[in-house]
């Protein structure tokens, strides 16, 4: 079986150029890739899995505003790359559901679903049937919630998956892997949230969609680990001691201060400190925007105050704990902490990450805070910072010499310095090897070396990026 940690080695030859020479707004000069045409890689009409009008018009839009043939032509296989290759659309029991894998592996993970379908939200008022969509994958994700909170991936059945039957933990049916993420929750959060500024549509919040959401609430309060009753421990035999929890499944102990635990990272990875402090401020953000859907589409004061009441205590801890004192860049954000005063001074490319905390959590990026954070982020000061041929953030899931270049466009995302946007897709066109896909990882010196062919994720990730680019005139 196909795992995240397997990997895929292609033996498409890089597509190395030169620097570009941009003008402000847009780029004056292309130096072509070695390959003569440019040809669509995404699969033909007849075996596409949803086909979106207003996705479509979208692509020859931003297709014709983009000069660099490469980069027009990663786009266009990257956007659209969730419709093509990921979905499966029904209708259950009247509603709208939508299965989302994230490519090689068959199985919706809540983070990555979420992800995957974002960038098509501005795009559901042109398209009944991809509103119906999206509607349907906060449905499915519903349905994932109340089967476990404490889950991170599921199966579009209720079996069980072969390969992870041996956890240690209270595997139940329909469920995938029962990694806790906070980010997972939140995720589901931000997809409705979004969906309903966007679209007006209150079809999807209906009584489970209620149940679900005081569920993720009741959940992040147990993790809070105000009481010695913890209900959920993870343990997992291999050969990686990041793919299980630390102290006996519980993760290593924390001091109560307010803070959510996560027992596992956004990529995957057992935290070493639980008090994962991304996640932490994506909650904050989270719980407001359910406060906000609770009083307007639920009329329930008394949940949305709860949820408020949260998100202030969660804050609060944030503001005491999460800002820290780094010998060579000054106030930090720590990436992990323990409430006793252990900091870990690192950042992972999965998001949310440290770097992404403008795009994930609203920070301010010229907070000064946060800009000290990027400074060290992008440095040797940070472990999972490679450096060979070619420079970037990794994480520990694939190993410290490998570059992920969701970290490529997470950067350009949250950047306002149109030198390093170009930067970073400069990078985007050198590594692809030649594929015109975004690939999990790559080897600092050689991007022919890389994992996962198939990471929808990435993939459509970059298509917002580009959309975003270009609706800003940066490219």
């Amino acid at each position: 079986m196909v795992t995240r940690r397997k990997f895929i080695f292609n033996g498409g030859l890089a597509a190395l150029g030169t620097a570009l020479s941009l003008t402000t707004n847009a780029f004056s000069k292309t130096l072509m890739s070695d390959s003569p045409k440019f040809i669509s890689k995404r699969p033909p009409l007849n075996q596409r899995k949803f086909v979106s009008e207003a996705v479509e018009k979208t692509i020859l839009t931003i297709k014709k505003k983009i000069s660099d043939p490469e980069i027009a032509w990663i786009f266009e296989n990257c956007f659209p790359n969730t419709l093509d290759t990921t979905i499966k659309h029904y209708s259950l029991k009247g509603k709208p559901d939508t299965f989302v894998i994230t490519g090689d592996i068959d199985a919706m993970w809540l983070r990555d679903s979420s992800a995957q379908v974002w960038p098509y939200i501005p795009l559901v008022n042109q398209d009944k049937n991809l509103s119906l969509l999206i509607a349907g994958v906060i449905n499915r994700q519903t349905k994932c919630v109340l089967i476990d909170p404490y889950a991170n991936a599921f199966n579009y059945g209720t079996e069980l998956s072969a390969e992870h039957t041996k956890d240690t933990t209270e595997m139940k049916p329909g469920v995938f892997e029962r990694k806790f993420e906070v980010d997972s929750l939140c995720y589901v959060i931000r997809l409705a949230h979004e969906y309903w500024k966007v679209s007006g549509n209150i079809e999807p919040f209906d009584a489970d969609w209620i149940k679900a959401m005081k569920l993720i609430v009741q959940t992040f309060k147990e993790q809070q680990r105000k009481t010695d009753a913890i209900p959920y421990s993870f343990r997992r035999q291999g050969d990686s001691p990041n793919d299980t929890a630390q102290g006996r499944g519980f993760g290593n102990p924390v001091r109560p201060i307010g803070l959510i635990c996560s027992v596992f990272r956004p990529s995957d990875d057992g935290t070493l400190f639980p008090f994962l402090i991304p996640s932490n401020y994506f909650a904050v953000v989270s719980l407001r925007q359910l406060a906000e859907m609770s009083t307007k589409i639920l009329n329930d004061v008394s949940f949305s105050n709860e949820c408020n009441a949260l998100a202030d205590e969660i804050n609060t801890a944030l503001e005491k704990y999460a800002i820290v004192e780094h010998f060579e860049f000054g106030k930090v954000f720590a990436y992990e902490i323990d409430g006793y005063g252990s900091v870990l001074h690192m950042d992972d490319a999965n998001v949310p990450s440290l770097i992404s905390l403008p795009y994930i959590a609203g920070v301010n990026p010229d907070n000064e805070v946060y800009k000290n954070t990027r400074k060290m982020v992008l440095s040797s000061f940070n472990p999972y910072y490679a450096q060979g041929k070619y420079s970037g953030v990794g994480g520990p899931h694939t190993g410290n010499e490998m570059i992920w270049p969701l970290s490529y466009i997470m950067r350009a995302m949250t950047s306002k310095d149109i030198n390093e946007i170009r930067y970073c897709l400069q990078m985007i066109k050198e590594t692809h090897a030649d594929t015109g896909f975004i690939h999990e990882s790559f080897f600092r010196n050689n991007p022919k070396q890389y994992t996962r062919d198939w990471f929808a994720w990435a993939n459509t990730i970059f298509g917002e990026l580009i959309v975003k680019l270009v609706d800003k005139q940066q490219i």
